[in-house]
């Protein structure tokens, strides 16, 4: 069978993924990407940060956590300009909530097939 080829992912999304990482960016500390990326523990290549920022890529949802822990868990809080740890988990937090509502993750799609799908279990008084 074919795969249906799936919509493009809209511009409003792709912008809100990318202002989404560049807050948490900077909020770890990192002016600079290339600042981040030059951290050996950073998931992503400069490029690729810069490309996720400006919304000419989106990354998968793997990728968009990996560089959210990155920024949140793995940051040393003595990062000139950091945030305070429990201001940037919240951040953290916040971020990750909102992609999940996007069209481009697909999650609110699939909670939805999930409420069509249950069972029908009647009344067994």
């Amino acid at each position: 069978m074919a795969r249906k080829k799936q919509p493009p992912i809209g511009t409003a999304d792709k912008r809100t993924i990318g202002a989404l990482l560049r807050e948490l960016r900077r909020g770890a500390g990192y002016r600079s990407v290339d600042k981040a990326a030059d951290v050996p523990a950073c998931p992503a290549s400069t490029a690729t940060i810069y490309a996720y920022e400006r919304g000419g890529l989106v990354p998968s949802l793997a990728q968009f956590l990996e560089l959210v822990e990155f920024y949140v868990l793995e940051t040393p809080s003595t990062a000139t300009g950091a945030k305070p740890e429990a201001d940037l988990r919240t951040m953290g937090v916040a971020a990750v909530t909102r992609v999940l509502t996007l069209p481009a993750y697909h999650v609110a799609q699939a909670h939805d097939l999930v409420a069509r799908m249950q069972p029908d279990l009647g009344d067994r008084s």
